[in-house]
């Protein structure tokens, strides 16, 4: 019968004392800060980062071979025919001036800076609109002792 009298947080110290509980972070429902076009955004994101990064392996593994089928070319160099007859002491080589073009490597990590750029802009904007919710509740319940106070006064002035 008592149990509740004696807790710490069994009375309030006036009757328009609010609290507010902080908001769960979910993905989905009804009550989670991201609405149905931000968490379809959101899963469109992951799904084309997930793309670029397995993009970006398969051309590292071919940038690897290309280096490797290069380098291999270079020491494994066969001789020239025609020089060979010209010049018989002289071995020439297949070496060749490479102009330097960005590969498909960089343009992908360009891409998936991109994403993670938009990722964090997207979840940025969610935890900006969650403390604007959060400012309005506090807000609001500031406004509500303010009118319980200039009730109170008003009270006092009455009886007075």
């Amino acid at each position: 019968m008592f149990q509740t009298a004696f807790q710490v947080n069994a009375f309030q110290n006036n009757a328009f004392q609010i609290v507010i509980t902080p908001t769960n972070v979910k993905n989905g429902g009804d009550d989670a800060p991201y609405t149905r076009e931000e968490l379809k955004r959101l899963k469109a994101i992951q799904k084309k980062l997930r793309q670029a990064e397995e993009k970006r392996i398969a051309a590292l593994k071919a940038d690897q071979e290309l280096r490797k089928q290069t380098i291999a070319d270079l020491v494994d160099s066969k001789p020239v025919v025609k020089e060979q007859q010209k010049s018989k002491n002289n071995i020439q080589s297949n070496q060749e001036v490479s102009v330097d073009i960005p590969s498909n490597l960089a343009n992908i990590d360009r891409y998936i800076a991109n994403l993670v750029k938009q990722q964090q802009d997207l979840q940025n904007a969610v935890l900006i609109r969650a403390a604007k919710v959060r400012l309005e509740q506090e807000l609001a319940a500031l406004e509500a002792k303010r009118q319980a106070e200039l009730d109170d006064e008003e009270a006092i002035l009455l009886l007075l």
